[in-house]
């Protein structure tokens, strides 16, 4: 596959998952409709897109960051390669989690806004502000950067794990099992080390599978792929301790992104438009429009069934528009504050 095509199939991948993952946060049928039986009906529907396909979107995710990392990566390169991490995730990843903070400190002294947001008053001090930018506290979608940012540090040890193709195999399978055992670590979580691995190991050991054109063996791989996704989604291993995670699920959630990069053809999919590319700056504030949208709507319109299905079904077309131009606007009269807020993307 040529580099051209190789990049315009990321920002495609990026972009999609980029919708998915409005889905993930677009419920809405409770807010609309209360505790009753259509409501939990409607939230069937909703969670079914939002909870069983659209979560393969973070896997997704973690999959691209590692392999970009790791697909040119030697430990020589290993501090430019922080640099431009910290660049590009951890100055937005504080920026981001401050700004929603300070967002939600003026929206609780707003008296409408505060009715909306349903949180009341909410504190300002240093204290608040330094913990709601380190633990993400009013910004929940960017947990993921928080496991990035711990993975990038972390990125050198996994390198040289997986740098042996049978040790970083063997790795990796005692990532799964740790997850199966039921273990938890304390900063990191181990479904993202495993995405974050299998991408690392793609990178290192896999790259002509990964960057080869598309041909009718990718093709049946990536269907083979995903036809074992849907057989393991909820299969119960036997003696699999209890917890959040079921492997199956981390399963179905690493086969599906890499099953759907293998089907794809790369010379189907057209040059990815400018407005398929502003990823990062979606996945940032697709969050706050997705809560004011949803709680604006419960609160104005009427309970009908119709009107939250709709309103989730079509939230990424709402959230991609509103934040191109948002985008637009930033770059051209404010580029120094946009190049923070998108990481100098």
């Amino acid at each position: 596959m040529e580099e051209q095509k190789f990049r315009n199939k990321i920002i495609w991948f990026t972009f999609f998952f980029s919708v998915l993952v409005i889905w993930v946060h677009s419920y809405n049928a409770v807010l609309f409709l209360g505790a009753t039986k259509t409501a939990y009906r409607t939230d069937y529907l909703e969670r079914f897109l939002g909870d069983t396909i659209a979560q393969v979107a973070v896997p997704g995710f973690f999959l691209i960051s590692s392999y970009l990392f790791f697909r040119t990566f030697t430990l020589k390169l290993l501090w430019p390669k922080w640099n431009s991490r910290i660049r590009s995730i951890l100055v937005p990843y504080i920026v981001w989690n401050f700004l929603y903070y300070l967002g939600y400190v003026i929206g609780s002294r707003i008296p409408v806004i505060r009715d909306i947001m349903g949180k009341g008053r909410i504190p300002f001090s240093i204290v608040k502000a330094g913990d709601a930018v380190l633990h993400y506290t009013y910004n929940y979608v960017f947990w993921y950067l928080n496991q990035l940012i711990i993975l990038v540090i972390l990125a050198p040890l996994i390198y040289l794990i997986i740098k042996k193709k049978v040790i970083g195999a063997i790795f990796i399978l005692g990532i799964f099992f740790a997850i199966y055992a039921g273990i938890e670590l304390r900063f990191v979580n181990l479904d993202a080390m495993l995405y974050y691995s299998a991408g690392a190991f793609a990178a290192v050991h896999g790259k002509e599978i990964v960057e080869k054109s598309w041909d009718r063996k990718k093709f049946l791989a990536g269907l083979f792929l995903l036809i074992l996704s849907y057989l393991v989604y909820g299969f119960d291993f036997p003696g699999e301790a209890p917890g959040e995670m079921a492997a199956s699920v981390v399963l179905f959630r690493l086969f599906v992104p890499v099953a759907l990069w293998l089907i794809v053809p790369d010379f189907l999919l057209f040059e990815a438009k400018e407005w398929m590319k502003q990823n990062f700056f979606l996945y940032a504030i697709h969050f706050a429009m997705v809560r004011l949208i949803n709680k604006t709507g419960a609160f104005l319109l009427p309970s009908l069934p119709a009107i939250p299905i709709g309103i989730f079904l079509f939230m990424p077309v709402i959230c991609v528009f509103l934040s191109y131009y948002i985008a637009c606007f930033l770059r051209r009269f404010t580029p120094r504050i946009w190049c923070l807020l998108n990481g100098g993307r």
